[in-house]
């Protein structure tokens, strides 16, 4: 068991590197089960998540060989079972691309239900309507078991009746090698959807529109591999510009798609946080008082959910009350009691936080519930006096590659601290 120690108040100076985007990775590398040859996968996050994902595919028999911390090479040829390990399967969110993945390959697949952060139900039905409508039919229990009724799957068209990032990725992978054509309608269009279609197009796929509301995905018989770079991490990038605002200071924030940005910088210069944009980075400065904003989540290109902790310290410390409405989870504002720990004056009904600004935090005890609040957490810790601990770090270390290293590089004064016993929490989620 591990803990940061995190001694706040000292602006933040200096540059950062993003790196490749968790979001992106957790749904290519399960992906690499499409193709038939070896892909060459390369800005690669160093994230827990992804650490999981090499040690399933490895259990499923496919050749995972890294090249380097940020680059690796997967042969699936010589898989061996459509059944993942449901031990494995079942710590990480993102397990169900699993499903989209060897049902389009295979015909069919049983995967364990996802786990990950805990904010909130995880329904699937709208994974369980696109693969119906393909042709597959789908049993639900303490795992997912789908099977092609003919074999392999058919093109159909869906209409997704919310968005869903998961959902929209999920059938794209179903689709590719699907006989016939599959239109997906009202499909979410999350850098990470664009980055997956351009991963499967480079193996060999004919995946249309993503990024726009109908994706259009004509099955090949099957795909070669190549190679292919993952994108900048957005939310990432965000949550150094959002600690440049809660701290103060100026970070030059290197390897990121301003594109991507905009939704987040556009709510940090109306907090009166300085954003300017050159080809591949970011110029972040914050020398005067914060000031209120409303924010509210809503799918992309709107401010991402991934975001709304980390701008939640932010207008903690803003002169003024602010509100945060959720518009994309049911329960993601766990992490508000151990923000009140610090100082701040949050309160919360249902979907929505008012926020009262206070002139400043002050450091103490406190326990990430999941992998945003976490991040969020350390910014909180790094804007007060004093000292904070802060706990159940393992969460932020699914989705943060060297965060403790990249915010040390930029003057704040954090370390790791080894544990010899796990720390009573009164917030621990498992």
């Amino acid at each position: 068991m591990t803990e940061y120690v995190i001694r706040g108040g000292h602006p933040l100076s200096g540059e950062v590197v993003v790196s490749g985007a968790k979001n992106a990775a957790v749904a290519i590398i399960p992906a690499a089960l499409l193709v038939d040859g070896v892909c060459r996968i390369e800005n690669v996050p160093e994230i827990s998540d992804v650490t999981l994902f090499f040690s399933i595919l490895d259990d499923l028999g496919a050749k995972v060989r890294l090249l380097n911390r940020h680059a690796v090479e997967i042969d699936c040829r010589s898989i061996r079972s459509t059944r993942p390990s449901y031990e494995l399967a079942r710590r990480i969110r993102a397990s169900y691309y699993l499903l989209g993945a060897l049902l389009g390959r295979f015909g069919e697949a049983t995967v364990a239900m996802p786990g990950g952060c805990d904010f909130g139900v995880r329904p699937i039905d709208l994974h369980v309507k696109g693969f119906t409508a393909m042709g597959a039919e789908v049993i639900e229990g303490g795992d997912i078991h789908a099977v092609a009724k003919n074999g392999r799957l058919h093109g159909a068209n869906i209409y997704m009746d919310q968005v869903s990032v998961g959902a929209t990725m999920n059938v794209m992978m179903a689709a590719v090698l699907a006989d016939g054509m599959t239109i997906i309608d009202n499909a979410a269009k999350e850098p990470h959807i664009v980055d997956l279609a351009n991963f499967l197009n480079a193996m060999g796929a004919d995946v249309k529109g993503a990024g726009t509301d109908t994706i259009k995905i004509r099955g090949v018989s099957r795909l070669t591999g190549g190679s292919y770079s993952i994108i900048p991490d957005q939310i990432e990038a965000g949550t150094y510009m959002a600690a440049v605002a809660a701290t103060g200071g100026q970070l030059l924030i290197r390897n990121v798609i301003p594109k991507h940005m905009e939704c987040i910088s556009c709510k940090l210069l109306e907090m009166g946080v300085e954003v300017m944009e050159e080809d591949d980075t970011l110029l972040v400065r914050r020398a005067a008082p914060l000031q209120r904003a409303n924010v509210k989540t809503l799918p992309y290109p709107g401010f991402p959910t991934d975001m709304q902790p980390q701008i939640t310290v932010v207008l903690s410390l803003a002169q003024g009350t602010s509100m945060v409405t959720e518009g994309v989870w049911d329960n993601r504002f766990k992490y508000v009691g151990e923000l009140k720990r610090l100082g701040a004056q949050i309160t919360v009904d249902g979907k929505v936080a008012v926020i009262e600004g206070v002139d400043s935090l002050v450091g103490a005890p406190i326990q990430a519930c999941d992998l945003r609040a976490g991040a969020a957490l350390v910014i909180a810790g790094l804007a007060a006096s004093g000292t904070t601990r802060l706990g159940n770090v393992q969460y932020i270390e699914r989705g943060y590659e060297n965060i403790v290293g990249k915010l040390r590089a930029v003057g704040a004064d954090i370390e790791i601290v080894e544990l010899e016993e796990p720390p009573v929490s009164e917030s621990h989620i498992s």
